[in-house]
């Protein structure tokens, strides 16, 4: 690396002169790059299998990418090394060299392997020799048996001989192979370090001929720049590492800027840096600027922050921020507004009984006749141009001249003042004069819900007056919601009406301003909520059982949307049903006759998204009961969505559900077969009872043996009608519990 002052040469005993030369290179071109000359210049290229700008960094490129069909042909896998690639043969298929790989750069392709002609009698891999009345089968070079025998007899048994080889050779971290290698024993895989990485151990992995391969040595370790180098009048200001690629980025020392060079070092492959050229200029911002009517009291210093202090020539005086300018970081004196003035004729102005200016002469021409020339620049305070432009003289020799001028109220004045002398100066003074009104305006109403009107007081319908509107909205329910605009108004009318887009359900405060008399109301406005938006149900219609539903979170974009309602309706009085219905509607009960009922009512807080609902289950939401469905009914399901606020109540609703032939569900079939069950074996146990003691009376029969009969038959069918119907009973039981 090249040391800050190399290259000097020292000529005679009072001049230095410094002599740069020339970088080479060639020198600087990276491990995997070559120098090759190009219009007559030097240049450092990437050698083939890398890109990179040929200084820094040459890096692997990965021919693979472009894909294996496209660089090695059909049939093929394509594997990238460092700088380089192979292909090999997929399974079934053979490179036209007899090679196991190959770079396609010599027409070598893969074409398919018939292996009747290869295997034959003797299988895959293998040959047949005729011998003195029978064969022998011999593998193929490369190949044996899995008992490691070559040659053997095909007996009718399938044998196969495979390849020999150590398979695929080890990974290396950090770690390339270098050029082709065989699997065959005895071969060798030779290593490289990637870039960044450096090695003195061993490169190389060796095939036994127990088919493994030899560990390799190899540990590659990455390389270390160490501490970065030094730079004249700069500093490190980030240093991301000391290993391979590593930046060191520079900065320049207070009081010197960059003139030149890169300010970022690079640590290379081989451990060096590379840069930087930085070079660090120290700041100079040269004479300073000279200031009409001054004298500068500086240093001669030109560096960062040096100061130049300015002063007022005798006969006049500083006007300005302060009178010094300091060096800059940009090489130059900053702006200062520092003026010297000629001294005036009159100082002291001021205003008085609002319309009224007074000065004082200097001391030099006290007793003196002076004229003054008052022009006077006058305009309404809601105009932005002059409309009044007076200008009179006056003399006088008083040491403490008064005016009083005629101005028009609710106006704004410029007074320019000129002594008329050699000097000719000017000096001027701003006039407002207010309107004196106890109130601009009144009678502020609010109609048609979001519009406002009111009446002038003070200026008649020939003049026209610019209101500005500051609108406001908060809401109490939803924290985020802010809503405002602002806007003016000019208008002539002596009843002015203006109607405001605002959105509903929203507490609003309306600042009112009238410009010109500096005058403002401030209105409160309450919008009411309007219908919430529409349910976005998924309409479901279905036979036989209750669906399950899925409610919809909605937005309150209207007003709070505070309830949602689930109502359950007999199909036929969907096309009756009004949304505004069911307003004081008890929960639903087994014991009333109400056509409908409210299933289920929730919170708007409550609702999450995609929340499902079952209808039926018998559970309370809210003050509602979700009562079960009766068998064989068939229903209509609304959802409806209320909105409350300012005791206003209204809402929007949409069909959710059809449900048709309600048919029983599982536990109420297995009631009815259980009944029916108990029924019938009720039945064969009376039947068995009175059969018996019939036949007991026989032996002694008594008068009325007949009716013996009769009664057991009676009392049979009896108890079977009551068994059936207490089954029934115990059915209807379960499904309404």
């Amino acid at each position: 690396m090249r040391q800050p002052g190399a290259g000097r040469q020292l000529r005679g005993a009072a001049t230095a002169i410094v002599n740069r030369s020339i970088p080479d290179v060639c020198a600087t071109c990276h491990i995997h790059a070559t120098c090759q000359q190009s219009g007559g210049k030097s240049v450092c290229i990437c050698n083939y299998g890398f890109v990179g700008n040929g200084r820094t960094h040459c890096q692997d490129k990965d021919e693979c990418q472009i894909g294996a069909s496209k660089i090695c042909g059909n049939h093929t896998l394509c594997h990238n090394t460092h700088g380089s690639f192979y292909c090999v043969c997929l399974d079934g298929y053979r490179a036209s060299n007899n090679n196991k790989t190959f770079i396609p750069n010599d027409g070598t392709n893969c074409t398919d392997i018939d292996e009747c002609e290869e295997s034959g009698l003797c299988g895959r891999n293998a040959r047949c020799v005729n011998t003195e009345g029978s064969y022998m089968c011999y593998c193929n070079d490369g190949y044996k048996l899995e008992t490691g025998e070559h040659s053997f007899h095909q007996d009718g048994n399938i044998v196969s001989c495979k390849e020999i080889g150590c398979g695929s050779p080890p990974e290396m971290k950090h770690g390339y192979i270098v050029g082709n290698y065989s699997l065959l024993p005895g071969s060798a895989v030779h290593y490289e370090c990637q870039e960044g990485f450096y090695s003195n151990e061993g490169k190389f992995s060796y095939c036994t001929a127990n088919e493994t391969w030899e560990p390799a040595t190899l540990s590659c370790k990455g390389v270390d720049c160490g501490v970065p180098p030094s730079v004249l009048n700069a500093r490190p200001s980030s240093v991301s590492g000391t290993t391979y690629r590593s930046e060191v980025t520079y900065e320049c020392a207070h009081g010197y800027l960059m003139a030149g060079g890169s300010h970022t070092a690079v640590c290379n492959a081989k451990g060096q840096w590379d840069g930087p050229d930085l070079v660090c200029k120290e700041i100079d911002c040269g004479k300073p600027l000279l200031i009409p009517h001054t004298t500068m009291t500086w240093d001669n210093s030109t560096t960062l922050w040096s100061r130049v202090y300015y002063h007022c020539k005798e006969g006049y005086y500083f006007n300005g921020d302060r009178n010094f300018s300091e060096c800059t970081v940009d090489q130059s004196w900053e702006n200062i507004t520092y003026v010297c003035k000629e001294e005036e004729l009159l100082s002291n102005l001021s205003i008085f009984n609002e319309t009224c200016v007074r000065w004082q002469r200097k001391t030099g021409r006290l007793g003196v006749q002076e004229t003054y020339t008052f022009h006077i620049l006058g305009q309404r305070l809601d105009e932005k141009i002059f409309s009044e432009d007076v200008i009179f003289n006056i003399s006088t020799s008083e040491d403490n001249p008064k005016v009083c001028l005629d101005l028009n109220s609710g106006s704004n004045y410029v007074v320019n003042i000129t002594t008329i002398s050699s000097t000719n100066i000017t000096v001027s003074v701003t006039l407002a004069i207010q309107t004196k009104v106890k109130e601009a305006f009144n009678n502020v109403l609010i109609f048609n819900d979001t519009c406002l009107k009111w009446r002038r007081n003070v200026r008649g319908t020939d003049v026209e007056d610019r209101y500005s509107f500051h609108v406001q909205g908060q809401r109490w329910y939803q924290k985020n919601f802010f809503h405002e605009m602002t806007f003016e108004l000019s208008t002539h009318k002596q009843a002015p009406e203006v109607c405001l887009d605002l959105q509903p359900g929203t507490n609003y405060s309306i600042n009112i301003s009238m410009v010109a008399l500096n005058f403002s109301l401030l209105v409160s406005m309450t919008t009411e909520i309007t219908d919430p938006p529409f349910p976005e149900v998924e309409f479901v219609a279905v036979k036989g059982s209750a669906p399950l539903l899925r409610l919809r979170k909605a937005e309150d974009q209207n007003g709070p949307i505070s309830f949602y309602q689930v109502i359950v309706l007999p199909l036929d009085l969907q096309s009756t049903f009004i949304c505004d219905s069911f307003a004081a509607t008890t929960f639903f009960s087994n014991t009333t006759d109400m056509k409908g009922y409210v299933a289920a009512e929730f919170r708007a807080k409550d609702v999450a998204d995609n929340m499902s609902i079952t209808l039926g289950d018998r559970h309370y939401y809210g003050k509602f009961y979700n009562a079960p469905l009766k068998l064989g009914e068939e229903y209509c399901v609304f959802l409806k969505i209320i909105s409350e606020w300012n005791k206003v109540r209204t809402q929007s609703c949409a069909v959710w559900a059809q449900i048709k032939n309600l048919s029983p569900p599982l536990q109420y079939m297995t009631a009815v077969g259980l009944g029916s069950v108990a029924a019938v074996c009720l039945i064969l146990f009376l039947s068995f009872s009175v059969a018996r003691s019939c036949l007991h009376s026989s032996v002694h029969p008594p008068p009325a043996a007949v009716a013996c009969e009769a009664v057991h038959l009676s009392t049979t069918v009896h108890v079977a009608q009551a068994g059936i119907a207490s089954s029934f009973l115990e059915a209807e039981s379960v499904s309404l519990l």
